[in-house]
């Protein structure tokens, strides 16, 4: 059987990405002139025969825009989609969305079959902002892309956010003004949250702004269950002198705890005071209602669509917007037990 040849094949050929291969076939943006001779070449040894019909239709996907994210599953990404959604609709524009599963090695394969796909953009949510070899090749390759919920620090990159540092140290100080002395920080995979990292400075920021300890993180699996997280969770909250408080990455995982340190014996927040990051709708119904950090997530799709159409249209530099963050109370931030060790510690003040 004859072997079927595709973009894939070429691009493997000439020792190049996809993206590169689709913008030598369809002239989309400039190569240098070594690449387009190997991607040529490749072309003629391999008779690779690119369909006009499939060209045809990737001049129509020049009005897409390409959307990765880490999960389908959080309310988050869900939210900040719908935003991106309406903002591309007033463009005349329409959504391709992946996701990754927070899985980093998944990004360079789904940025390179969105960008195969002739987008006019992107528009992505990574492991890390920084530290990203795909980032690397979107910049090098002067592909347009904004930066939804990463906060890059090191990179002149564009992005829409919050302050994630600056909204966990103020929630610290909330539990830290209840009485909470030993308050734990349990985080997604620094590995596959860039967010998770900056948070957890926050949250250490604040505890040693109040001359207390701030405990080492505890990286749990964002897709694990509630009895995963119990087994995970055992060993710290059932010892003597267990935290009293836990700041929790994002509110989906606060979400998982809660259920956890239930299924510990432990109640909340009468046992454990809680609070999440993100502000997701579902904490407002959860009995008691989940403290958290409020943040614009439909508000930040739109402006990523707002920025990314900056830059394709105007030529507008890359940079970083921070939208504002309120804190939510809930019923599961309360006044720290009776019985908690007091420990003497300095007022909390913004950094």
């Amino acid at each position: 059987m004859a072997r079927i040849v595709t973009i894939r094949t070429v691009a493997e050929h000439a020792g190049c990405s996809i993206a590169t291969v689709s913008r030598v076939i369809n002239r989309s943006a400039p190569t240098s002139t070594e690449v387009e001779t190997r991607v040529r070449a490749a072309i003629t040894a391999l008779g690779f025969r690119p369909s006009e019909i499939g060209r045809a239709l990737k001049t129509l996907r020049m009005r897409t825009l390409g959307v990765v994210i880490p999960s389908l599953m959080n309310p988050v990404f869900a939210a900040s989609v719908a935003g991106m959604e309406a903002a591309a609709r007033e463009r005349r524009h329409t959504l391709l969305l992946t996701a990754t599963d927070y899985e980093a090695g998944r990004e360079a394969e789904l940025v390179e079959t969105l960008v195969a796909q002739n987008v006019a953009g992107l528009i992505l949510t990574v492991a890390d902002a920084d530290e990203n070899p795909t980032l690397d090749m979107l910049d090098a390759e002067h592909i347009p892309y904004v930066l939804i919920h990463n906060e890059p620090v090191r990179t002149r990159r564009a992005a829409v956010c919050v302050d994630n540092a600056a909204a966990t140290f103020a929630l610290t100080g909330a539990m830290i003004a209840a009485g909470h002395r030993r308050i734990a920080y349990l985080a997604g995979r620094f590995s596959t949250s860039d967010r998770s990292r900056r948070r957890h400075e926050g949250y250490a920021a604040a505890m040693t702004a109040a001359g207390l300890t701030a405990e080492a993180p505890v990286e749990l699996d964002y897709l694990s269950d509630v009895p995963g997280h119990a087994e995970a969770l055992a060993g710290l909250f059932l010892s003597p002198g267990r935290p009293t408080a836990a700041l929790c990455s994002n509110d989906l995982l606060a979400l998982s705890v809660a259920g956890a340190l239930r299924d510990l014996g432990l109640g909340v927040p009468a046992d454990v005071s809680l609070a999440g990051f993100d502000g997701i709708a579902l904490g407002h119904v959860m009995n008691p209602t989940l403290a958290t950090v409020d943040t614009p997530t439909r508000r930040m799709g739109e402006r990523a669509v707002e920025m990314l159409f900056a830059m394709l249209e105007d030529d507008a530099p890359p940079r970083v917007e921070h939208l504002p963050f309120t804190l939510r109370p809930g019923g599961t931030l309360a006044a720290a037990p009776a019985d908690a060790v007091s420990v003497p510690c300095s007022p909390v003040s913004n950094p």
